[in-house]
């Protein structure tokens, strides 16, 4: 009997027992997408779709031993990462990651939910911008966790400081702005920033900034380049919030399993 093989997203996200964001919208997302993932827990997390109310980091030591057992296994051929639980968790993926390079890595510096709720300290975010962030192709932040990292509440500044302290990239996601259109703008060391726009619909969803950074790994594993994958992530994630899912009493959820064609 054949089997088939597809490209594979190594996933380190947070469980929301909502279903709207954290590691099953990125399970979902890449699986839409043509990609197999291979999803490990960072967080479990007391959540809905209107705010998350406490997260507790899983074990470091745990996903140290899943990390070498996944990889030793299967090949891996875009790692996406979302809410890290941990300061402990960050330098486990980073250990990892200086052990496997040349894969692409998008991360979504998940901080804040769109409630309110936290997701990281200030340990976290430190070991993150100062490890992580300089092993990864492309990290993901929206308006709020642009201006926390980037120390400046305008976006190009924010980006600059970043891309000085060791980013590659910086795509500023506009989904929680305002306005008939959201602009997500890709800056990197080109001399200008590239941006897109798509129509805004309805106001806040639940998993989007997750559902984007997920497409955007897919599309890496599928050989796309970072400006293609950018591109076919938008219109995945333009597509699901039209067909979005009430699920609670918060915030529509993207339907992110609907059929997608590339």
């Amino acid at each position: 009997m054949k089997h088939y093989t597809r490209p594979q997203v190594l996933v380190l996200s947070g469980l929301d027992p909502s279903g709207g964001a954290g590691i099953q919208a990125d399970i979902q997302a890449i699986t839409s997408l043509g990609c197999h993932p291979l999803p490990v827990l960072t967080c479990l997390t007391v959540q809905d779709t209107r705010n998350v109310y406490g997260a507790e980091a899983i074990d470091a030591e745990l996903i140290r031993k899943q990390l070498r057992c996944v990889s030793e296994d299967a090949p891996i051929h875009a790692v996406k990462t979302g809410a890290m639980g941990n300061a402990a968790v960050v330098d486990v993926l980073v250990e990892f990651l200086g052990q496997h390079p040349g894969i692409p890595v998008i991360t979504d510096p998940v901080i804040k939910a769109a409630g309110g709720g936290d997701l990281a300290d200030d340990e976290l975010l430190a070991t993150m911008k100062e490890r992580l962030f300089p092993l990864t192709e492309m990290i993901t932040p929206n308006g709020i966790e642009l201006a926390l990292l980037g120390e400046s509440d305008d976006p190009t500044e924010a980006a600059r400081k970043l891309l000085a302290s060791g980013c590659a990239s910086v795509l500023a996601t506009g989904g929680h702005g305002l306005g008939v259109r959201i602009t997500n703008t890709l800056y990197n060391h080109s001399p200008t920033p590239m941006s897109w726009e798509i129509e805004r619909i309805g106001e806040e969803y639940h998993g989007t900034g997750c559902t984007l950074a997920a497409a955007i790994a897919a599309g890496r594993a599928l050989g796309l380049s970072p400006r293609a994958a950018i591109s076919q992530a938008q219109n995945y994630v333009h597509r699901a919030i039209l067909h979005a899912l009430e699920v609670g009493r918060g915030q529509p959820v993207p339907d992110r399993g609907i059929l997608w064609e590339r």
